[in-house]
C-alpha cells in the first residue's frame, strides 16, 4: 500500500487538502501557513478556496472523532496518507451536507488510484461504503463524561480533564465545543493614518461585508473575502489581527512620548498596535528572539507609515544586558505559551501539546517577567499577555510574581471594567465562546513610585 512518488494534482480540491492534512501530521507544519501555500501550488481556482480551508481545517479539527467513526471499519495497518484520505472522506459524509456522500466516495477513490493503486483504491471504497451502509457510532453511548466530551469535541482527554478541574465541566464544553467554530476574520484600523468609519467605507467600497468589532473600538469584522487582499489593507489602514488580542495593548495605556518596549514582538501586530496607541511618537522598541521574524514587523511599520518602531533580536530573558535598568515607561510581556486558546485557528494545537509543555513553559514565562520587573521604572506598568486559557501560564505565572515582589500592585485596566472583561481576581481572561475571539489573558502590574 506504499504511496507512489508524489505529483501535483492541480486544481484537485480534495487532494490538496490531503497534503495539508499529511505535513500538519508528519511534520508538525502550520495549517494555517499550509494554506496559502497550497492555494498557490495546487492553482486553487477563488472560488473553490473556501471549499479547501473547510475541509482541511475541518477534518483536522475533527480527527479524534472521525478515528472513533473510522476504528470499526479498519482492519490491520493503514499508511498515514490513506488514514488521512479516510478521515477527510468522512469529515465531508458525516460534517457536510452540501456534498453527497457518494460523491465524497467517488472523489476518496479516484485519489487513491493516483496515489496508490487498484488495491488502496479498493480498500478505501469497502471502507467508506460499508460506512454508508452501516452508520457511525453514537459518542452518547459512552459512559465516562470527560471521555465522551473529549471524543465528541475532539480534544485530548488530558485537556479536558485539565480544563475541567481549572473551569469545570459547563465552561470546558462550551470552550471545547467553540474551538471547532470557523474563526471570524478580523482586523485593527490603524487609527494614525484613517478612522473607523472611513477604513469600513472603503472595505464596503470594495464589495467586503464588514461591521464594527465587538469589544475594541477598531476592530472591524470582515464577513466576506480576505483582507489582506483589499486596497484598504494595502494602502496600511488595516492590519489583520484577532479582536481579543488587541486586548493587552489597552492594558498598556500608552501616553503619547512614552518609551515602550515589547519583548516577544514578532509578527509584530501589537507592536504597530502600541505604535498606534502612541500616535506614532515616542519609542517602541520591538525585541524578538528571532532575528528573521524582525523583518516581518519592519515590513508591518513600512505598510502602516509608522515611524516610532525599533526592532532588535535575542533572548528577552538577557534584556537586562541590553537596557539600563527602569528605563522604560511600559512593558509587554506577550510571552510565548501553548496557544491553547486559537486552537480554532492552529486545530494542531491541540494534538501536538503535552501537560509537560504547559508546566516547562510556565518557568520561561516567569523569567521573561523578572526581567520586565528590573526594566521597567518606578511608577511604570507591565502587562503580562499569552494566548493560552491555561491557568497555570496565566494567573499562576502572575500570582507567583506577586509572591515574590509584594511591593508591585496588581491593576484592573478601567478598559476591562468598562466592558465587563475582568476577573474575579483582577485580570482579564477571554474565552472563544465568550464573544467569538481567540482566548487570551492579560494581567497589568504596576511597579510603585520611589518614595521621596
Amino acid at each position: 500500500m506504499t504511496a507512489k512518488k508524489k505529483t501535483i494534482w492541480k486544481g484537485n480540491v480534495r487532494d490538496a487538502a490531503l497534503s495539508i492534512l499529511l505535513e500538519v501530521s508528519r511534520n508538525q507544519a502550520y495549517s494555517n501557513l499550509l494554506l496559502t501555500r497550497t492555494f498557490e501550488t495546487y492553482g486553487i481556482k477563488d472560488q473553490d478556496k473556501g471549499l479547501l480551508t473547510n475541509l482541511a481545517y475541518g477534518t483536522l479539527q475533527r480527527r479524534l472523532t472521525l478515528d472513533y467513526y473510522l476504528e470499526p471499519f479498519i482492519k490491520g495497518k493503514l499508511d498515514d496518507w490513506v488514514r488521512e484520505l479516510l478521515r477527510l472522506s468522512l469529515y465531508q459524509i458525516v460534517y457536510l451536507t452540501k456534498i453527497p456522500p457518494h460523491a465524497a466516495v467517488n472523489e476518496a477513490v479516484e485519489i487513491a488510484k493516483r496515489r496508490g493503486h487498484k488495491g488502496t483504491a479498493s480498500l478505501v471504497n469497502g471502507v467508506l461504503r460499508s460506512v454508508l451502509r452501516q452508520g457511525v457510532r453514537s459518542i452518547d453511548d459512552i459512559p465516562d463524561e470527560t471521555k465522551r466530551l473529549a471524543l465528541a469535541t475532539s480534544h485530548p482527554e488530558w485537556l479536558i480533564r485539565r480544563w475541567i478541574d481549572q473551569y469545570g465541566m459547563e465552561e470546558t464544553q462550551r470552550m471545547a465545543e467553540a474551538n471547532n467554530i470557523p474563526p471570524v476574520n478580523t482586523a485593527r484600523v490603524n487609527t494614525v493614518h484613517t478612522t473607523v468609519e472611513k477604513a469600513l467605507h472603503q472595505l464596503k467600497s470594495e464589495g467586503a461585508k464588514a461591521e464594527i468589532g465587538k469589544v475594541v473600538p477598531e476592530a472591524i469584522y470582515c464577513h466576506s473575502g480576505n483582507v489582506a487582499n483589499t486596497y484598504t489593507y494595502t494602502k496600511g489602514w488595516l492590519t489583520v489581527q484577532d479582536e481579543s488580542s488587541m486586548l493587552p495593548v489597552y492594558a498598556l495605556d500608552v501616553q503619547p512620548g512614552m518609551k515602550v518596549l515589547d519583548m516577544c514582538a514578532a509578527p509584530g501586530g501589537k507592536t504597530t498596535q502600541i505604535a498606534e496607541h502612541l500616535a506614532d511618537t515616542g519609542e517602541v522598541h520591538a525585541h524578538d528572539l528571532h532575528e528573521h521574524k524582525l523583518e516581518l514587523i519592519e515590513q508591518n511599520a513600512d505598510r502602516l507609515g509608522l515611524k516610532s518602531i525599533w526592532t532588535s533580536s535575542g533572548d528577552s530573558r538577557e534584556l537586562r544586558d541590553v537596557y539600563e535598568a527602569e528605563s522604560f515607561d511600559r512593558i509587554l510581556v506577550d510571552a510565548p505559551c501553548s496557544g491553547l486558546g486559537v486552537i480554532r485557528r492552529k486545530p494542531e494545537i491541540k494534538y501536538n501539546k503535552t501537560e509537560q509543555d504547559v508546566e516547562s513553559l510556565a518557568e520561561i514565562q516567569a523569567e521573561l517577567l523578572e526581567t520586565a520587573w528590573t526594566l521597567v521604572k518606578p511608577g511604570g506598568k507591565i502587562v503580562y499577555s499569552t494566548c493560552t486559557v491555561d491557568k497555570t501560564e496565566n494567573d499562576g505565572v502572575v500570582l507567583h510574581f506577586l509572591e515574590r515582589h509584594p511591593e508591585a500592585e496588581k491593576e484592573v485596566p478601567e478598559f476591562f471594567r468598562e466592558a465587563g472583561l475582568s476577573t474575579p481576581n483582577g485580570m482579564l481572561q477571554v474565552m472563544p465562546h465568550h464573544f467569538g475571539s481567540d482566548g487570551f489573558f492579560a494581567a497589568a502590574i504596576v511597579k510603585p513610585e520611589l518614595e521621596q
